[in-house]
């Protein structure tokens, strides 16, 4: 099946590993990015389009039309926000991006980027676990083709990927060299070649889980 992809977040570790994996793909044939600055890489699939309000791509919206798939990796850390700007951001930004392509795209597959420990009852002690949460739950509710929740734990950076969470950047330098065994643990870690691939073969071949947890994002990448 011909994959033509809008990618968010392609400027960030999970982002720009989908959008390799995409531009290596024979399967994928158009890439349009949309992003709030260039990644200033040049390809024949690729599309680049640059916007500074991602709540209402009125001046975008002529030149989102005719894909199939979007793969959302657009997201932020909870670290000191309130549930109320974690929300604005991780559920109200990613439902009107997705509501806008939905409109002008019948028949689209949804990837959304969430995490393990997602809380899908919306009611647990974790903020921004019940915020992603919620953000699932209305996502799977939309009239798309299909729409997949992704939830990644531990993702190994592959192809010159980079975290832009200090935090995380120090913990991946740690464990850089116990990445040759991580291939033996596929419930607990994946990489970003590994989602890049399971992100494809949703629009490709579908899956029989809405929710893709670790093992489920390793399989589907097969």
């Amino acid at each position: 099946m011909e994959v033509k992809a809008i990618i968010t977040g392609a400027s960030g570790m999970v982002g720009k590993g989908v959008l390799l994996e995409c531009l290596e793909n024979p399967n994928v044939k158009e890439v349009l990015v949309i992003n709030r600055s260039s990644i200033n890489i040049q390809h024949p699939k690729l599309k680049e389009l640059l916007t500074k309000d991602f709540y209402n791509l009125t001046d975008i919206e002529g030149d989102i039309k005719g894909y199939n798939a979007c793969f959302f990796c657009l997201g932020t850390s909870s670290v000191g926000k309130s549930e109320e700007d974690y929300g604005r951001i991780t559920h109200d930004l990613t439902l009107s991006f997705a509501e806008k392509v939905l409109k002008h795209n019948e028949g689209m597959t949804f990837c959304y980027v969430s995490g393990t420990g997602t809380d899908s009852t919306e009611q647990g002690n974790v903020m921004w676990a019940r915020v992603k949460g919620r953000t699932e739950n209305v996502l799977l509710n939309l009239p798309f083709k299909g729409a997949y929740m992704f939830r990644p734990g531990y993702i190994q950076p592959l192809k010159g990927t980079k975290t832009k969470v200090r935090a995380f950047h120090i913990l991946y330098t740690v464990l850089r060299p116990f990445y040759p065994i991580f291939k033996y643990f596929p419930k607990t870690f994946t990489d970003t070649v590994k989602i890049g691939k399971a992100m494809i073969n949703t629009v490709v071949k579908g899956y029989d889980k809405e929710h893709l947890e670790i093992l489920d994002i390793n399989r589907l990448s097969e």
